[in-house]
C-alpha cells in the first residue's frame, strides 16, 4: 500500500494563496526593504571611502579598544586594496538592515515568551523548526513572493537569524533574580515599570549576546542571499563557485571574514560599553570618576589679609 501525505502540495497552495491575495502587503514589504538597503548602501558608498573607515575605527575604539580600532582600519584598507569596497559595503548594508529587523522582532517576542508560559509553549517548536530547517529552503518561498533581488535574500536572512535573539532575550528576562522582582512588586511598581527598571537592565548582557548571535547569523547568510540575486560579497562567492574561480572566491571569502570580525568584536563589546579601560568611553568615564573623587582644597589666604586680622586681634 502506497501512502503519501501531500504536505508539500499544501504548503505550495498556501504560498500561492498568499501571493494572490496579499500582493499589496508583499509589495509594501518589498518597497520598504529595498528603500532601507539601498539607502544605507548609498550612505556607505560615499565618494570619500576613508570617512567610513574613520567612523568604523572610532566606533571600534569607543566600544572596545584602540587595538581594535587599528585592526579595523587595517581590515577595511585591505578590503579597499583588494577592490572589494563596493560589494563589501553592499553586504554590510544587507547585514545591518537584516540584523536590525531581526532584533526588532526578536526582543519583543522574547519578552512576551518570558512573561507567558502559553506563548513560550507555542514559540518553542516554531523556533526549533526555524533553526533546523536548511537555510536554502527559505529562499524558495521568498523568491516566489519577492522575485530575484535583495528582498528575498533579506527575508530569508531575517528568518534564519531570528531564533537566537528570541531565545537569549527570554533566557535573560527569566534569569533575573525573582527576589529582585518581588521587591519591585512590594514597592508598588507596575509590571511595565518592573520590566523597564529591573528586568531589562539586569538581562541586558544576555540580550546583547543574542544581538551578537543575530548579527553573526545574518552575515553567515550573505552567500545564500547572493544566490537569490542580492548584490555583495555573497554574489561574488556564488559567481566564483559557478566559474571555479579560486582567486575570486578567496578574495570574496576573506572580505566576508574581515567584516565578520569587525561586527563580532563591536557587538560583543556592547554589553561592557564604558567599562573597558582600553576603550575611549571607558577612559572618559574614568576621568569623570577621578574628577568627582578629587578633594576640594581651600585656597590659602593672602599674606596681607592675615597680617590685617592679626593686628585687629591684637
Amino acid at each position: 500500500m502506497n501512502i503519501h501525505l501531500p504536505l508539500g502540495t499544501w504548503v505550495a497552495s498556501a504560498v500561492d494563496w498568499i501571493k494572490d491575495n496579499l500582493g499589496g502587503l508583499l509589495d509594501a514589504i518589498s518597497f520598504v526593504v529595498t528603500l532601507l538597503v539601498e539607502g544605507l548602501t548609498h550612505l556607505l558608498l560615499l565618494p570619500y571611502f576613508y570617512v567610513v573607515i574613520v567612523i568604523a575605527a572610532l566606533i571600534a575604539w569607543a566600544v572596545r579598544s584602540w587595538q581594535l580600532a587599528i585592526g579595523t582600519t587595517v581590515s577595511f584598507a585591505l578590503i579597499v586594496l583588494m577592490g572589494l569596497w563596493v560589494p563589501a559595503m553592499q553586504t554590510l548594508a544587507l547585514v545591518l538592515v537584516a540584523g536590525a529587523v531581526a532584533v526588532l522582532i526578536a526582543i519583543p517576542l522574547g519578552i512576551w515568551s518570558a512573561r507567558s508560559a502559553t506563548v513560550r509553549a507555542v514559540l518553542k517548536p516554531v523556533l526549533d523548526f526555524m533553526q533546523t530547517m536548511p537555510a536554502f529552503v527559505y529562499l524558495i518561498p521568498a523568491i516566489v513572493f519577492f522575485s530575484i533581488g535583495v528582498v528575498p535574500g533579506l527575508v530569508a536572512t531575517v528568518i534564519f537569524a531570528l531564533p537566537p535573539g528570541v531565545r537569549l532575550t527570554e533566557l535573560g528576562i527569566r534569569g533575573v533574580d525573582s527576589e529582585t522582582v518581588e521587591a519591585g512588586h512590594a514597592f508598588g511598581a507596575t509590571p511595565a515599570q518592573i520590566l523597564r527598571g529591573i528586568q531589562l537592565p539586569l538581562a541586558m548582557p544576555t540580550i546583547l549576546a543574542g544581538v551578537n548571535q543575530v548579527i553573526m547569523l545574518a552575515l553567515s547568510m550573505a552567500v545564500i542571499a547572493g544566490m537569490a540575486g542580492a548584490d555583495g560579497l555573497g554574489k561574488m562567492v556564488v559567481e566564483a563557485i559557478s566559474t571555479v574561480n579560486i582567486a575570486k572566491g578567496v578574495e570574496a571569502g576573506l572580505g566576508v571574514v574581515l567584516i565578520a570580525v569587525f561586527l563580532d568584536r563591536v557587538t560583543a563589546a556592547l554589553g561592557s560599553v564604558g567599562r573597558n579601560p582600553s576603550s575611549l568611553l571607558g577612559a572618559l568615564n574614568r576621568r569623570r570618576a577621578t574628577r568627582r573623587r578629587e578633594p576640594v582644597v581651600a585656597a590659602a589666604p593672602e599674606p596681607a589679609i592675615v597680617q590685617e586680622k592679626e593686628l585687629q586681634n591684637a
